[in-house]
């Protein structure tokens, strides 16, 4: 197997009388239904560069199986809001390797569905890397004291919400990072 060497962020929905399907048009949405995806867990590989999605895609084939993280949220309930969110939190010391993590919920914000996502990862890296904090801190709080501690370079998310089709129709939202090996 290969360590990733980039990743890519991107988000989608998908809206249709079948859930499945409304997953595929969501994966579709997001640039990705062409590629056999294979789940996998939320470590953001050292040296990893994060790319844009139309650079990630050139290094692609369609049918190609495709490595990614993903977060997906699905309704059938009219006017239901729904999210999913990837959060990822990068180490300082790029050797070490950071954390990316999913979140979906309903009736969530996208912004509270994205503070926690990137929270959730910070969290993560911040507990391996001996940083103390309280886990009942607020968000801006425990943000503080990973400045402090100076060993976080980077936190960020991506996130999609949508409201449930007001006729019952599966309404899908994705959020994902699909990792690329080295070419």
């Amino acid at each position: 197997m290969y360590v990733p060497a980039k990743l890519f962020f991107t988000k989608g929905v998908g809206t249709h009388r079948e859930k499945l399907t409304s997953f595929e048009l969501a994966l579709r949405d997001a640039r990705i239904a062409c590629y056999n995806l294979v789940r996998v867990s939320s470590i953001f590989p050292p040296r990893c560069k994060e790319v844009s999605i139309d650079q990630g895609l050139k290094e692609l084939m369609p049918g190609q199986i495709v490595h990614v993280v993903i977060s997906e949220c699905a309704t059938a309930e009219p006017n239901r809001l729904v999210a999913s969110s990837v959060g990822v939190a990068i180490p300082k010391d790029r050797d070490q390797f950071g954390y990316l993590s999913e979140h979906h919920a309903y009736g969530q914000t996208a912004k509270a569905a994205a503070d926690y996502a990137e929270d959730l990862a910070a969290e993560m890296l911040a507990t391996i890397l001996g940083v103390e904090f309280n886990p009942n801190s607020s968000w801006d709080e425990k943000r503080e004291q990973w400045k402090i501690a100076d060993v976080i370079y980077k936190t960020k998310e991506v996130t999609q919400t949508a409201v449930g089709h007001k006729d019952g129709l599966w309404t899908t939202v994705i959020a994902a990072a699909v990792l690329l090996p080295e070419r």
